[in-house]
């Protein structure tokens, strides 16, 4: 059988391809290397965020794939959290940031509100009023991912246009034939994208090499907190700032970065930036570290974590137990956050170069199919 399109890979990526192809009629093969997703779509915060998007496509693919997760949710059956983020100030110079990219930025082109003291003190029972200053991104939400993604990809197997392979290794593809060579047999299909993250070898890797792509690894921890709080918010803090786009250029940022780099030069060095985002069993996942190389090395740096968690604790004021450990990596630092390569005009290579591919994935592959239906 010749399908319509094939998907290699079922990350998110991979399966937001596969459901709009296989709502607009399309007959869809996707095919995944393991038995479920395992990738950087499962490592993660499934923090689907729009405040720090960069304005313009990133912004505008954040606001569609929202609509996107929340018919996921409904549909697939999976916890989402829809109350937003907290991006706390820690000090005057983050609260006078944040005060800068309201009146300039946010409140013309972000859902976002600008909380006062008082504000503040009102949520959780005055668990955060150690801060002053706070930025509410109304419309940001979570996604237990790991369990999320796979509820995602037993959904969308079983749509009627889709026929879904895991523990299927995709080797090679004819590029002029449009022929997928795998473990499990040869495959037709008038397109084929490829969205394998951060595989760079497999397929395509003369084409992808072009790009001299590197990953990110990051340190990421689960942990219970003292008291529980039954947080329903992502919460970030003005370190965030310097990771974020939404925020790059605004006269703050160079006297933020040298008071990092000054006071704690550790979270420099480390690339460490707090994010904290509940999970639907009370506990928390939080980081996180940017370690960007060629290849991934396996080892965690006990350092790291104990920076990330003292962070965590100042912001939650409590102590917090950690429960698990693990990295995450993702592919990173292209000069777009977005690269699709087309070595010939039956497969798309689709490439996340940034961590936020939860944020918009799903109106990504909405995009995709619609350009190649229209081309």
């Amino acid at each position: 059988m010749k399908y319509d399109v094939a998907i290699v890979g079922s990350g998110i990526l991979g399966l937001s391809h596969a459901y709009a192809a296989a709502e607009k009629g399309l007959k869809v093969l996707l095919l995944e290397r393991d038995q479920m997703p395992r990738g950087a779509s499962i490592q993660n915060f499934g923090f689907a965020m729009q405040l720090g998007q960069a304005p313009g496509e990133m912004l505008e693919l954040a606001k569609t794939s929202r609509e996107i997760w929340q018919h996921f949710a409904k549909e697939a059956q999976f916890d989402s959290f829809q109350q937003g983020s907290l991006l706390f100030a820690r000090n005057e110079l983050e609260a006078s940031l944040l005060e800068s990219f309201y009146e300039t930025r946010g409140k013309s082109q972000y859902p976002c509100q600008l909380l006062t003291e008082k504000e503040i003190a009102l949520l959780y029972q005055g668990q955060f009023s150690h801060f002053k200053r706070a930025l509410h991104g109304t419309e940001d939400q979570v996604i237990y991912s790991r369990e999320a993604i796979l509820q995602l990809a037993k959904w969308i197997a079983e749509h009627p246009n889709v026929t879904a392979h895991y523990k299927t290794l995709v080797y090679e593809i004819d590029p002029d034939k449009g022929l997928l060579k795998s473990s499990q047999g040869n495959f037709t299909a008038n397109h084929i994208f490829v969205c394998c993250g951060h595989d760079y070898q497999t397929l395509f890797a003369k084409e992808i090499a072009a790009l001299n792509p590197i990953v990110c690894r990051l340190q990421m921890l689960r942990a219970t907190p003292t008291h529980d709080i039954q947080l329903q918010h992502a919460l970030f803090t003005g370190l965030s700032c310097l990771h974020y786009d939404a925020f790059a250029g605004l006269p703050e940022i160079k006297a933020l970065q040298e008071k990092v780099v000054s006071e704690t030069p550790l979270l420099d060095q480390y690339k460490i930036h707090l994010l904290i985002t509940p999970t639907p069993y009370g506990d928390l996942i939080i980081g996180d570290s940017h370690d960007y190389h060629e290849e991934v090395l396996p080892f965690n740096n006990a350092k790291i974590d104990q920076l990330i968690q003292s962070l965590a604790e100042e912001v939650l004021e409590q102590k917090i137990m950690i429960k698990e450990r693990w990295q995450g990596v993702y592919g990173a630092k292209g000069e777009e956050p977005i690269s699709i390569l087309t070595p010939s005009d039956k497969v798309s290579i689709v490439l996340m170069r940034t961590g936020l591919g939860m944020s918009v994935g799903p109106a990504l592959g909405l995009k995709n199919i619609s350009q190649y239906l229209n081309h």
